[in-house]
């Protein structure tokens, strides 16, 4: 335990050193929110992948691998596309207009992209970007909890406790620049222990029984690509969700700040290539991970409750503690909350950038001065950071058996329907208006939670939107909605 917690002591140190490092190059408002837009390539990219990817990848596509098995590997072809798609087709378009307009902020952006002359659509999208990074960092809170509750058997309580006032400290003293310097150390803290434990546990297996016997005895659908009785229509539609996670990846705000940050198109060109091979073997590590875990610990009939969601998150902590000596358990759990961290930084300035340039600046007081617009945002930050722990604690009281995965994927699927539908429109069609956008943001915003919440209490259609989620088909109605308004209401 001693040994876990200095190795934690040593990670949170370097992240405070990161965040006074940065400090020092801040000295204005671009600095703070994009870093003066001079990031190079494997920065932006480790930086946009390990935002982008989060503590659910640790704990819950580890998850999901012990859960689904092989299936799982529709989440890594997902994110694979969503990825490629991004940064081949989008980043260089979207830097090109952003720098043109000379953004800063995704609502900077849409404001400039359709010469808007009154401040509706910087409201919606301020407002909108606000309510959902505050539910997904709610998830990473509970992450963190997770973590030290699982690893070092601290208290639920106390985990989140510790987690969130570290990265609440550097994110104030540094700002953008803090968050993509330790974004790209904690992704390649990830990267790495992601993988090395399959190969580890997978030479310490002493079994004569094949893996792949070995999981058919457990359950045969574990092996089966399609899922559980093969491709049936159900499991088409669970595929086609798995599938949908990669949207998020073309065109969330805290995933494109980094196209704005970039120094130049070519930086993006080389970026790409990290991007995609660092999602490619990240995923599937976590996967393989999952399932190596779920082959190790679990013999036919032993272990049930290991099916269940809450329990298969707790995988990667039981294959280490099987497999690996505790130096190396404690720079894991510093990898977990590297990917927690990672993602809860962006999403702060991201929200933070939104509250008060594009709400208090823009709007109320356009006159004010760079320092104290950067003192207003750290406020902001911390703010924000409070009302996010709020809904953490909030739900772990009410939900207790909330599994990681699907609590994510909620907060996720949020930003990515509200604003990635914009974004792809904004992009590749001309016509779009600045109707059709605000429609198409509204659309988004309020489909997550009819999906969620509305739509499955219609007996014939709940068993399709368990299985498919709420991404996919609310960026569909949010693209038709901007098509749409776009095409009979013209500005």
């Amino acid at each position: 335990m001693i040994l876990k917690l200095i190795i934690l002591v040593i990670y949170f140190g370097i992240l405070l050193g990161i965040g006074f490092f940065a400090s020092k190059r801040v000295s204005n408002i671009s600095d703070y929110f994009v870093g003066g837009k001079k990031l190079g390539y494997w920065v932006a990219a480790l930086s946009a992948r390990s935002t982008g990817e989060s503590g659910w990848l640790l704990i819950g596509v580890t998850g999901m691998g012990a859960l689904m098995g092989v299936s799982a590997f529709w989440i890594v072809i997902g994110e694979v596309l969503g990825v490629w798609i991004s940064w081949q087709f989008m980043a260089k378009k979207f830097k090109r207009m952003t720098d043109e307009y000379d953004s800063i902020t995704i609502p900077d952006f849409l404001v400039s992209h359709f010469k808007s002359t009154t401040h509706t659509i910087r409201i919606v999208a301020a407002t909108a970007l606000s309510l959902f990074v505050i539910i997904y960092v709610s998830a990473q809170i509970d992450i963190t909890g997770k973590t030290f509750e699982s690893f070092l058997g601290l208290d639920y309580y106390t985990g989140i406790a510790i987690g969130f006032g570290i990265v609440v400290m550097y994110i104030c003293s540094g700002g953008f620049l803090a968050v993509a310097w330790s974004d790209f150390f904690q992704g390649s803290l990830m990267a790495v222990g992601l993988f090395l434990l399959p190969v580890v546990a997978y030479f310490s297996l002493s079994s004569d029984t094949s893996i792949l016997q070995g999981l058919r005895d457990i359950d045969p659908a574990l092996i089966n690509i399609w899922g559980p009785g093969g491709l049936t229509l159900m499991n088409g539609v669970a595929i086609l969700g798995l599938l949908s996670i990669g949207i998020g990846f073309m065109g969330s705000p805290q995933v494109y700040v980094r196209f704005i940050a970039i120094k130049d198109e070519a930086e993006i060109e080389k970026g790409k290539w990290v991007a995609l091979f660092y999602t490619l073997l990240t995923d599937s590590a976590a996967v393989m991970i999952g399932i190596l875990g779920r082959y190790m610990l679990t013999q036919a009939g032993d272990n049930p409750e290991l099916i269940l969601g809450y329990a298969a998150e707790n995988v990667l902590a039981l294959v280490l503690g099987q497999v690996m000596p505790t130096l190396i358990i404690g720079i894991y759990i510093a990898a977990v909350l590297s990917a927690v961290m990672s993602t809860v930084d962006s999403l702060l300035v991201v929200a933070s950038s939104a509250v008060s340039r594009d709400f208090y600046q823009q709007i109320l007081h356009p006159d004010i001065d760079e320092r104290k617009l950067m003192d207003l945002s750290k406020k902001v930050t911390l703010t924000l950071a409070i009302l996010a722990l709020g809904v953490a604690l909030m739900v772990s009281v009410l939900s207790p058996t909330r599994t990681v995965f699907w609590f994510v994927i909620f907060g996720w699927s949020g930003i990515a329907a509200t604003f990635c539908p914009v974004i792809i429109l904004s992009i590749f069609w001309k016509d779009f208006t600045e109707k059709g956008a605000i429609a198409s943001m509204i659309t988004g915003f309020l489909c997550i939670p009819f999906f969620k919440f509305v739509a499955p209490t219609f007996s014939e259609i709940e068993p399709y939107i368990s299985k498919l989620d709420v991404m996919l088909p609310s960026v569909l109605l949010a693209l038709f909605a901007g098509w749409a308004v776009s095409t009979f209401y013209k500005d």
